[in-house]
């Protein structure tokens, strides 16, 4: 029997990813919200009425806003714990789809540290309390009690998922789980975002921009990777609220990996300055700016090699 006392047969028999339908119950029922997964392991898209956050949205991603679709739109927002919804015909087309289930660690009262590596997984063990352990295809996911602030890359490696991410389920882990500790509060550092009347404290001089001059060895044309780029700057200025800090780190470590296969240089370096230029332009305090960015190239190499 299912949460809501319907049958298994009737709930997934024709679904022909029944299996992740069944876990997402089971999570479910222990008030853990759950959402599903497409390709690529991320969440499904918005409909029709809520793309481009027609529907109202949820502002700033970081609390529930007035969108009532009954779809799974609005990513991590969208996990619920209601099994009438995750049985719902609104959601029958993504389980159809669905690759994994995700979780919202915040939303069950927990704190996902993200171990990406080995090496990753050697500095956790030195320096953060022991707690359960799931082990991932390239690290671990460290599980903490209490929710906190999500960021990504708050040092090589390592990301911190809670109140505003999710996280794929990989299994219950092993180990007892232990509160979360001060040290892991510690690596999220706080974004300040919101620009001073008379500019950003933390402004940098105009540098020079990415061209052909520093890329002699890119296999690309000028025209694609400025359209790329230009594309990513604007993603990362319109971060004025929050979230500008690990936008860069996205945007770094996309553009990165087109490069992935050139005989080099590219000119990743100048590619970097104007990311991080861009950051600081919403408020990013440079140093953070710097070391997302930083750790955003590193990660598209690592993931390459």
């Amino acid at each position: 029997m299912t949460p809501d006392g319907t049958t298994r047969r009737s709930v997934d028999g024709n679904y022909p990813h029944g299996g992740h339908l069944r876990t997402a119950l089971a999570l479910a029922a222990a008030d853990v919200p759950v959402l599903p997964l497409r390709r690529g392991k991320v969440p499904f898209g918005n409909c029709r009425a809520c793309k481009g956050n027609e529907c109202g949205g949820r502002p700033t991603m970081k609390s529930a806003g007035p969108c009532r679709c009954p779809a799974p739109c609005h990513a991590w927002a969208a996990a619920t714990t209601d099994p009438h919804v995750l049985t719902s015909p609104a959601w029958a087309a993504a389980w159809r789809e669905a690759v994994a289930v995700a979780y919202h660690p915040g939303g069950a009262g927990l704190t996902v540290v993200d171990l990406d590596n080995a090496a990753a997984v050697g500095w956790a063990r030195e320096t953060l309390p022991a707690t359960r352990t799931v082990p991932t295809t390239r690290g671990e996911h460290w599980l903490y009690l209490g929710a906190m602030p999500s960021s990504n890359a708050v040092r090589p490696g390592v990301d911190v998922k809670s109140l505003t991410q999710y996280a794929r389920w990989l299994g219950p882990g092993t180990g007892r789980m232990t509160p979360l500790p001060e040290a892991v509060h510690a690596l999220v550092v706080k974004e300040d975002t919101t620009p001073a009347r008379r500019g950003v404290a933390s402004s940098l001089p105009t540098r020079a921009t990415w061209n052909r001059s520093v890329a002699t060895g890119c296999r690309h044309t000028e025209r694609y990777v400025r359209t790329g780029l230009e594309r990513g700057l604007a993603l990362v200025r319109a971060r004025t609220e929050s979230g500008a800090g690990s936008q860069a780190f996205g945007v770094a470590r996309f553009l990165a990996a087109q490069h992935t296969g050139c005989p080099g240089p590219c000119g990743l370096a100048a590619i970097g300055e104007e990311i991080v230029t861009a950051a600081v332009s919403v408020g990013v305090p440079e140093a953070y700016a710097r070391r997302a960015v930083a750790n955003g190239l590193e990660a598209a190499v690592e993931r390459a090699a």
